[in-house]
């Protein structure tokens, strides 16, 4: 009898630490999603492309909205929300690029507490907007003023 309980235990950890294992991977595949996302905005913001932009805000709002509250908390939700809405509901790149400071502030925070991607996260910071946001890439591409400084801005830290 204590056999066949034994068996049941092992195999109830086996079932559960694969489960585990799949909800992880899947959580660990949105936070992913939800980063290229806001790396797709800020390209957009680059690029001067406020249709892009409102897109890939648009896509971020899916994607953040398939993550599990368990990993972000509701307020960093709640606030990703609103900054991602603000852009995708813009008409004007400028005030795109106004919402892109806060929304870039917001998931700093969120990427310093989780894994967002595996790729080191690029901290950059434009001392003309005084604002920072994330690169996958050390170049800097300046988010704020496109293309009329476009390699205004540095490094200040790198989230591994």
């Amino acid at each position: 009898m204590k056999i066949v309980f034994f068996a049941i235990a092992v195999l109830f950890t086996i079932a559960t630490t694969q489960t585990t294992q799949a909800h992880d991977a899947a959580d660990s595949n949105r936070l992913s999603q939800m980063l290229q996302s806001y790396y797709n905005i800020k390209d957009a913001l680059v690029a001067g492309n406020s249709k892009t932009a409102s897109e890939s805000a648009t896509d971020f709002i899916k994607n953040l909205n398939g993550i599990s509250l368990k990993l972000i908390s509701e307020g960093n939700v709640s606030s990703l929300l609103k900054d991602a809405g603000k852009i995708a509901d813009a008409k004007s790149i400028d005030k795109q690029r106004a919402a892109f400071a806060n929304f870039s502030t917001n998931i700093t925070a969120v990427a310093k507490k989780l894994k967002l991607g595996n790729q080191p996260l690029y901290i950059q910071y434009c001392p003309m907007k005084k604002a920072s946001w994330l690169s996958s890439e050390q170049a800097i591409k300046n988010p704020y003023y496109g293309n009329s400084m476009l390699t205004c801005g540095k490094v200040t830290g790198t989230i591994q």
